[in-house]
C-alpha cells in the first residue's frame, strides 16, 4: 500500500462494492472524474450501476448517461442481479432509428461537428435539471467517435471535467478499450483510473482481476486484486498483505494426543507456525492432519480444513475409521470442512475464504490439503511461492497453526519429487516415507525440520490401523529407510508387531 501524509482527509464516496472500498482505502474522492477501463464482459456496467445504487441508497441524486446501451438493456442487467433502479435517472442518448434514413444525413457539416455539440448540450441540460452528485458516462468510445479528432476529444473531456468539478459531482467514465490504439488521453486527465481484466484459462471458468492504475494524492492497495461477478453484483477480493496483520504470539504448543508423535515434534506444533506434511500418496498425510484437528477439537479449539483432492464424505469416513471422528466436532461448530474446486476458484478468492475462516470463524488451525491442489488453482505456477509465502506469513502473524499437505510424485526410492519446493517456507516439515522390510511395505515418519524448538531426530515406523494411528520405536536397526530400500544391521528389529497375526 502506498503511504501518504495528509493533514486533511478528503470526503470519500463509497462505491457500494464489497472489497473495492478496501482497495481504495475508503472509496473515491468526491467531486472528481474517474476512468474505469475494461474489455467487453469485464463488468464495467455492473460496477457503474453499483456505484449509482449506493448513491441512491444514501439519498443522493444520481444520473446514468448511456450512449451505447438502451435503457431496457440496463434494466435487464439490473434485474439479473435482483436490483431495483428506483432513484436512478437514466438518460439514453443512443441514436434514434430515424438517423438511419437518408433524409437525416448531414450534407454541409461533418456529423461530429453537429452530433457532439447536441449530445453535450443534452447532457448538461439534464445535469442542470437534476443536480446529481454521481454521474456515469457509458461509454467513451462513442464520445471519441463523435469528437472526430484526438484534439477535440481531449478538449471535450477537459471541459466536462471542469464543469462537473464546479457542480460538486463525482463522475465515472467507462471505456471498453475497443480503440485500435491505446488511448492514454483520458488517463492523464482523470483523477483515478481502475483497470478491469478478464482472463480465460485453458480450463475452467474465466477469471477477473482489477488494478488501480492511478489515484492522485491518495493511498491505495497496489497490484492486482481478483474479483467475481455473481448474483448481487461485483465482489472484490483485496490482495492479502501479511504486514497489516501483526499480533502478539504466545508460542503455545498444540499437541496431537499421540505420545510418540508429540515426542517427535518436541511437544506438538506451535501456535502461529506452518507445518508441511510431505510424502508419497497413501502414506497417511491427510490422516495425520485429521488427528491434529481432532485433538484441537477435544480442547475446544476451532479448525478449518480446505480439501482439493478428495470428497468430504471420504475424508470423514477414513478419519473416523482411524479414531479421529470429526463429525461430532463439525456438528458442534468446532471444525469446518470446505471442498475446493481449483477450476472455479481464483487465488484471491481462496485467500479471502481463509482470512474469513480465521477472522470471522475463529479458526486456530488451518489445513490445506493439498499443496498440489493449490498449485492447480493458480493461473501461473511462478506466482505460487509468493502467494503461499504471503498467506503463511499472514496466518502466522495472527497466531494460526497452518498444516499443508504436499504429495510427492512417485511411491518409493530416490526418484520422488515435489511439484514445488515449499520446505523452506514451512517452519516444520514432517516427512512420511514407504520402505520395504520383511517382505512387506511399511511407512516411516521423521521430523526433518522444525524452527523455534527442539525435536526428536529419529526415524520411527508410522502405521495406520483400525481405531487409530500407531508410531513405533526408533528404527535404529535399519540404515537407508528414507531411500525406501533399507539395510538391516541389527539382531532384533524394532518394527511394530502386527497384532492381527
Amino acid at each position: 500500500m502506498r503511504q501518504k501524509d495528509q493533514s486533511e482527509h478528503p470526503a470519500l464516496a463509497c462505491t457500494g462494492i464489497p472489497g473495492l472500498d478496501n482497495v481504495l482505502c475508503g472509496g473515491l474522492t468526491t467531486d472528481r472524474l474517474y476512468l474505469v477501463e475494461g474489455v467487453p464482459g469485464s463488468g464495467k456496467t455492473t460496477l457503474a450501476l453499483q456505484f449509482l445504487i449506493e448513491g441512491a441508497r444514501l439519498g443522493e441524486s444520481v444520473l446514468y448517461v448511456t450512449l451505447s446501451e438502451t435503457e431496457g438493456e440496463l434494466r435487464s442487467v439490473a434485474a439479473s442481479h435482483g436490483w431495483d433502479l428506483k432513484g436512478i435517472n437514466i438518460h439514453e442518448l443512443a441514436p434514434p432509428e430515424e438517423g438511419l434514413l437518408s433524409d437525416e444525413q448531414y450534407t454541409m457539416f461533418h456529423p461530429s461537428e453537429v452530433e457532439l455539440t447536441e449530445t453535450t448540450q443534452v447532457i448538461l441540460a439534464d445535469v442542470e435539471r437534476l443536480n446529481p452528485t454521481r454521474v456515469v458516462f457509458d461509454s467513451l468510445s462513442e464520445m471519441r467517435l463523435l469528437a472526430g479528432t484526438p484534439l477535440r476529444y481531449r478538449r471535450q473531456i477537459l471541459a466536462l471535467k471542469r464543469y462537473f468539478a464546479g457542480k460538486k459531482c463525482t463522475v465515472i467514465m467507462l471505456d471498453d478499450l475497443t480503440a485500435i490504439d491505446r488511448d492514454l488521453q483520458v488517463q492523464s486527465i482523470a483523477h483515478g483510473v481502475i483497470l478491469l481484466e478478464q482472463l480465460n484459462p485453458e480450463y475452467g471458468s474465466e477469471r477477473r482481476r482489477l488494478r488501480v492504475v492511478k489515484y492522485r494524492g491518495m493511498a491505495f492497495r497496489g497490484g492486482f486484486h481478483d474479483y467475481k461477478i455473481r448474483y448481487g453484483g461485483i465482489l472484490v477480493y483485496p490482495r492479502l498483505v501479511a504486514a497489516e496483520h501483526r499480533r502478539e504470539q504466545t508460542g503455545r504448543k498444540l499437541a496431537s494426543d499421540i505420545a510418540q508423535l508429540d515426542r517427535l515434534l518436541g511437544g506438538g506444533i506451535e501456535q502461529g507456525s506452518s507445518t508441511l506434511i510431505a510424502g508419497p500418496p497413501g502414506t497417511g498425510k491427510s490422516s495425520l492432519a485429521a488427528r491434529l484437528v481432532a485433538a484441537a477439537a477435544s480442547r475446544g479449539e476451532k479448525s478449518a480444513l480446505f480439501i482439493f483432492d478428495e470428497s468430504v464424505h471420504m475424508l470423514l469416513s477414513r478419519s473416523a475409521s482411524l479414531g479421529s471422528d470429526l463429525r461430532p466436532a463439525i456438528a458442534d461448530g468446532l471444525v469446518t470442512v470446505r471442498p475446493i474446486d481449483p477450476a472455479e476458484l481464483s487465488p484471491g478468492e481462496f485467500s479471502d475464504i481463509i482470512r474469513r475462516s480465521v477472522e470471522e470463524g475463529g479458526a486456530s488451525i488451518v489445513v490445506i490439503d493439498s499443496l498440489n491442489g493449490y498449485l492447480n488453482a493458480m493461473p501461473d505456477e511462478r506466482f505460487l511461492t509468493i502467494q503461499l509465502h504471503e498467506m503463511l506469513s499472514y496466518l502466522g502473524q495472527v497466531g494460526v497453526a497452518t498444516i499443508i499437505i504436499g504429495a510427492h510424485h512417485g511411491l518409493i526410492g530416490t526418484q520422488m519429487s515435489a511439484p514445488v519446493d515449499a520446505t523452506y517456507l514451512a517452519d516444520a516439515v514432517i516427512l512420511l516415507r514407504y520402505f520395504e522390510a520383511r517382505g512387506e511395505v511399511h511407512q516411516a515418519i521423521s521430523i526433518v525440520k522444525k524452527r523455534g524448538s527442539e525435536h526428536e531426530r529419529t526415524i520411527r515406523e508410522f502405521r495406520l490401523e483400525k481405531g487409530g494411528i500407531r508410531i513405533g520405536e526408533p528404527l535404529r536397526e535399519f540404515r537407508g529407510v528414507l531411500t525406501g530400500v533399507p539395510t538391516y544391521e541389527g539382531k532384533t528389529d524394532s518394527l511394530i508387531k502386527d497384532e492381527t497375526k
